[in-house]
Formats: C-alpha cells, structure tokens, sequence
C-alpha cells in the first residue's frame, strides 16, 4: 500500500496550477476539464511512483471552513521535504514566494513556511543530520 494522491484545496486551480508547476517546481500528471473545475494533479519528480497532489477547488462548504481555519491560525496545510532549506528559500524568496517563517530550527529539523498564493501556507522541512526522518 502507498500513498497515491493527496487534496490540497485552492481557491483558483489555474493560479495553483502555475504556482506549483513554475515555481516550486512541480509536473502536471493529469489536466481534465469537468464542468466549471478541473480534476487537476501535479507530483514531484518524474517517478511514477510519486505520491500526486490533487489541486482541488475550496468549493465545498467543509473545505472552505478547513481551509480557511488553517490559514488564519497560520498552520500549514503540508510539508515538503528538502535537502537544503537555506537554498530553497534563497530560490523560492528570489521567485517573489512569501514567507510567514524564515528557515528555523526547531530540534531534528529546520522548517520554513510560506503562502502558495491559493489559500494555503506550506512548509519545508529539512532533516538535520542524524535526526531520523
């Protein structure tokens, strides 16, 4: 058993779609006109075996609530794993991403969040050496 797709809401699909692909670097797996929405997927990497990430639009009552409720008490909606968080955020502040938190160390790990511009905060994550991950 793996992880295969995880939601992440957004409130525009185009404007997520163009953040997660151009600037943190994600691919488009699948891009299917449904009515007003798409059913719209990015993963990183070119593995197939790659957990997805569906970008679904914060359309239903629950999502906009949860979503919503995250952002305002500042918690991140995921992490993203790096190897070098330094040079992420250098790259992604460079590229106009804007950060709630700079890179901190908090114990085995070094985190940093920022705003996709679609409703969401993320984090980076890097795992210092010989902390388990």
């Amino acid at each position: 058993m793996k992880l295969q797709t995880v939601s992440i809401f957004v409130d525009d699909q185009q404007r997520a779609l163009d953040f997660y692909t151009s600037t943190l670097g994600f691919t488009v797996t699948a891009d299917v006109p449904l009515g007003e929405h798409r059913w719209l997927t990015v993963r990183l990497g070119d593995s197939a075996a790659a957990t997805e990430v569906s970008l679904e639009p914060k359309a239903h009552p629950a999502a906009v609530a949860f979503a919503d409720a995250l952002l305002e008490d500042g918690i991140p909606y995921c992490v993203l794993g790096v190897d070098d968080i330094e040079r992420e955020h250098a790259r992604l502040a460079a590229a106009g991403v804007v950060f709630t938190q700079p890179p901190t160390d908090v114990g085995p790990v070094i985190v940093a969040v920022f705003d996709d511009t679609c409703g969401n905060l993320l984090q980076l994550a890097q795992v210092k050496d010989g902390a388990a991950s």
